[in-house]
């Protein structure tokens, strides 16, 4: 039948839920991790994009877990307080004077504005320090050209998680908002975290269905810098190539390899999305064609 010409935007909108409905229904009661970092996070307009899909994942019955970044904003308070930032092999030089920054900045800037964002749109969310749920041992880098071990400060490598807290947050229908911050198993002292290894740690503890990265790459792309060449699926078979032959590269290389790790620990399927791209997570989640890269076992 003839209808209005203003009515095709509504059809349109109507066969995009339509088309998120399987995806909906098949997720309904599933955890999600979401790892939020990048330059993603420095666009309060995007950040604020974001949560609301967030909050959309949990109206329709998802349980978000989220882990949050926080690398820029760290490196500015670093530098305010006259101190270098330095990275080896991709891990911050973390001193007992900046690992105090490092938890300023993420329990009273960061979290703090997730949290707050997430309860604005309707949604309800808790922080959660990252030492009440991570325990972590000391953790050297490699230096990347020699291959020498360097102690590289207060800086930790997950061992396991304490989820209690997350769990309670999950049944009673709360998102929980992580920092990247661990408590040492062989002392008090709070270690530095890799984000993407945090998160990565925290998914395989609770089995999550989905490990979503969200930061400011497309996902795997098989020419740098051309986003027409992304990959949009791969194995985790293809993964030591793509690193062997450069493919996969810098800093993607530990966020791959993460993903890996938690893959074969039981984590359904891992997504490496852009989080610059307007409703990115909701159309990752919830089209057919989605818009970043997935690794499957």
């Amino acid at each position: 039948m003839d209808f209005p010409a203003s009515f095709a935007s509504q059809i349109s909108k109507a066969d995009g839920l339509v088309e998120a409905l399987p995806y909906m229904q098949k997720f309904r009661d599933q955890t999600f991790l979401i790892k939020v970092g990048g330059s993603a996070m420095e666009d309060p307009a995007l950040v604020d994009q974001l949560l609301r899909d967030i909050v959309f994942l949990e109206a329709v019955g998802i349980n978000p877990v989220i882990v949050h970044g926080g690398g820029k904003a760290i490196s500015r308070a670093m530098e305010a307080s006259g101190l270098e930032a330095q990275f080896v092999g991709g891990f911050r030089v973390t001193s007992a004077e900046s690992i105090r920054i490092v938890e300023e900045i993420l329990s009273t800037v960061i979290n703090p504005r997730i949290v707050d964002a997430i309860n604005a749109h309707g949604g309800q969310a808790i922080g959660v320090p990252g030492y009440d749920v991570f325990r972590a041992e000391r953790f050297h880098a490699k230096d990347p050209s020699t291959g020498e071990s360097i102690d590289i400060g207060f800086v930790g490598q997950v061992s396991y998680s304490e989820t209690a807290v997350i769990e309670e947050a999950i049944g009673r229908h709360i998102v929980p908002v992580v920092s990247p911050v661990a408590k040492e198993v062989a002392s008090t002292d709070h270690l530095n975290v890799n984000a993407d290894l945090a998160a990565s740690a925290l998914a395989r503890q609770l089995q999550a269905s989905k490990l979503i990265y969200l930061s400011d790459v497309a996902g795997v792309l098989k020419e740098k810098d051309d986003p027409e060449s992304l990959i949009s699926s791969l194995t985790t078979a293809a993964v030591e190539a793509l690193i062997a032959a450069g493919v996969v590269a810098g800093g993607m290389i530990p966020k791959v390899r993460s993903a890996v790790d938690a893959l074969q620990a039981g984590v359904g399927k891992i997504h490496l999305i852009d989080g610059r791209i307007p409703h990115s997570l909701i159309l990752e989640v919830f089209t057919d064609l989605g818009i970043g890269t997935e690794i499957v076992p």
